[in-house]
């Protein structure tokens, strides 16, 4: 009896033995095989779209959340309370994992709503072709506000961004251009919030121009043409002030008598807004002449004429 005992005792050992090292092998089988297919896969994934726009901006999710709290807590608080973390998610949920030609106004829905505040009357300020000499004056002038000194325009400026449907879902690398597709990151994003910028205007409006470019200060093309010009409320806006400035020393290409105003006066005059334009508005032509001082037309400062 003491004999068979130890021989079956011996053959339970042998048997749990060899299943252990079938378990063991296995395993290993297992680890090599998932090894082997990852490797398969990681060689097969498609790469990243290439596009002739710079990538997206380094550190985004930082740069971002940065601006937004320094936006709401320190340059404007009165905005209220923002989730400056949930807008950050929405921003990064409208590209992530996309092809950066199919965005779509829905894809940025949900951030406009985050990030939207209202505008105070008599203060926003609209610009075409005149994007540093209208943010030096806003920056001067804390009576008026440009998209770009809202929380969205804030936050967005001169960042760009874009995704890839391989991953790690951002592209880095490059992002189109609008000439490559129309629905692009930036250029829906920007059409979306120059149309909320536009629609939340009240009491009067100003609009600068460039009237120093050949093509004509007021262009059907641009953002303020096509978009915004058409997004103002009669109903909100008493009326619009255009100034029209020219480069100190630069050409006069256009004056507020000049064929493209006349088009942009006829646009507005058709939807019940009430219309001045001013040659060279004083205030910001003192703030070009800081840097032209012993100018001809900063010594003079008296070539402004208004015009209704």
């Amino acid at each position: 009896m003491p004999f068979r005992q130890g021989s079956a005792r011996t053959r339970q050992r042998t048997v749990l033995l060899v299943g252990i090292v079938v378990l063991l092998a296995a395993l290993v089988l297992a680890v090599v095989l998932a090894s082997v297919l990852t490797r398969g896969k990681q060689e097969v994934s498609p790469k990243m779209l290439k596009w002739k726009d710079r990538g997206t901006t380094k550190n985004l999710q930082e740069v971002i959340l940065g601006r937004c709290y320094s936006y709401v807590m320190a340059r404007y608080p009165q905005v209220g309370d923002k989730d400056c973390l949930k807008i950050w998610e929405s921003l990064k949920h409208g590209f992530i994992y996309k092809n950066p030609c199919n965005i779509t106004p829905e894809d940025y829905q949900p951030l406009m709503e985050l990030a939207s505040h209202p505008i105070p009357c008599n203060k926003s300020l609209f610009w075409s072709k005149t994007s540093d000499l209208a943010h030096r004056y806003t920056k001067s002038n804390q009576n008026f506000l440009t998209l770009e000194d809202t929380l969205l325009g804030y936050m967005a400026d001169r960042v760009s961004w874009c995704g890839d449907p391989s991953a790690p879902g951002i592209n880095y690398e490059s992002c189109p251009k609008r000439s490559e597709c129309e629905s692009n990151p930036s250029s829906v994003f920007w059409k979306m919030a120059s149309k909320m910028f536009a629609e939340a205007a009240c009491g009067v409006v100003q609009v600068m121009l460039n009237g120093s470019v050949e093509v004509g200060a007021f262009r059907s093309s641009s953002i303020f043409g096509s978009i915004e010009v058409f997004n103002l409320n009669p109903d909100k806006v008493s009326a619009v002030h255009i100034w029209l400035m020219h480069d100190i020393g630069g050409p006069q290409s256009e004056s507020c008598s000049g064929h493209s105003i006349k088009r942009l006066k006829s646009i507005l005059e058709e939807r019940n807004f009430k219309i001045t334009c001013e040659d060279n508005y004083r205030p910001v032509q003192l703030l070009q002449c800081v840097h032209n001082p012993d100018h001809t037309d900063c010594r003079l400062c008296t070539n402004t004429t208004a015009t209704p």
